[in-house]
């Protein structure tokens, strides 16, 4: 039984490094946000799993290999010899942020069918993890709408995280349009601060901005501002929560990073949902494996450890 599932909207080989004749290459490393949450549930000693659709080529088995690496079920992949891994190159910038450009058209993550789904795994869940990209196209996109329904009517925690990627998207207002088709069926949202911005149109980080994006279901809304922590939502409190200071070299994975520390600890004991004491040093926990995350290259490499959380926290 996996007490959280993710499902993969991409899992991709990343190339992270400077664009041709930067003066350095690409360095290979597996990332995509669904799985970079299994891995960070589970470094932290979750039990995770991931499903999704990858190539029958090198990277494509390179990424499952990753997975069962770091302890991730892969009883939720599927291979497809017809279509190839999805491939995204990372640009960093000096300051640690990023450029994408991807490769699919169509890549194996697109192509994953209904009937092709583990619901058996799915239906073990007690956390569903998800995010957007998977409602650009069919047949993923029936795929995706399909494991929530089955997660949800077997029990589990829906989370999602849009993690916004415009390029991949045909416009600006059909990824509105998607990503808000199925917001009111979480009970646990993340959204960056930027992503706060395109989804409200409003260029505001304020209390009102994030509260217009409150449904009924929900039980946890999270709104990260990088460095300067997140703030959190729930029916009856909402607050601020520090982040931490620490010289980023690369800000992939952090928020997935912390989707995944925060699901971890709620598996642990729900009543982090209820109690804002609770929550707040959950979340104080989560910013600490987001900030840590941006100290190495790569998302799944950086990845911490429930030891080097306590050593951040030590030294602050």
């Amino acid at each position: 039984m996996a007490s959280l599932s993710t499902y993969a909207d991409r899992l991709r080989a990343d190339g992270v490094g400077r664009v041709a004749g930067g003066g350095a290459g690409f360095l290979k490393a597996p990332g995509g946000a669904p799985a970079n949450v299994a891995i960070a549930a589970a470094r932290l000693g979750g039990k995770t799993a991931f499903v999704g659709k990858l190539g029958d080529d090198e990277f494509g088995h390179m990424l499952a290999g990753i997975l069962k690496e770091n302890g991730v079920s892969g009883d939720g992949i599927t291979f497809d010899k017809g279509a190839r891994t999805a491939l995204a190159f990372v640009t960093l910038r000096a300051d640690g942020e990023r450029e994408f450009m991807f490769y699919r058209n169509p890549s194996a993550d697109m192509l994953l069918t209904p009937g092709e789904l583990n619901l058996d795994l799915i239906r073990s869940a007690k956390v569903f993890h998800y995010g957007s990209i998977s409602l650009i196209v069919e047949p993923c996109r029936a795929a995706h709408l399909k494991a929530m329904e089955v997660a949800k009517q077997a029990g589990a925690l829906l989370s999602y995280d849009p993690n916004l990627r415009l390029p991949l998207w045909p416009s600006a207002e059909e990824a509105r349009k998607q990503i808000m088709s199925i917001w009111d069926k979480a009970e646990v949202i993340k959204v960056s601060d930027n992503e706060l911005e395109f989804l409200t149109g409003s260029n505001k980080i304020d209390d009102e901005s994030a509260l217009s994006l409150w449904h009924n279901n929900l039980k946890l809304l999270l709104v990260t501002l990088g460095e300067q922590g997140c703030r959190y939502y729930t029916k009856n409190f909402h607050g601020t929560v520090d982040g931490f200071h620490v010289k980023a070299v690369d800000t992939t994975g952090a928020g997935d990073s912390f989707v995944g520390a925060l699901l971890c600890k709620i598996v642990d004991d729900w009543s982090v949902l209820e109690d804002e004491a609770k929550l707040k040093e959950v979340l104080k926990f989560a910013n600490a494996c987001g900030a840590i995350t941006t100290t190495k290259k790569g998302a799944i490499p950086a990845l911490p450890t429930q030891a080097e959380v306590l050593s951040l926290f030590k030294g602050k």
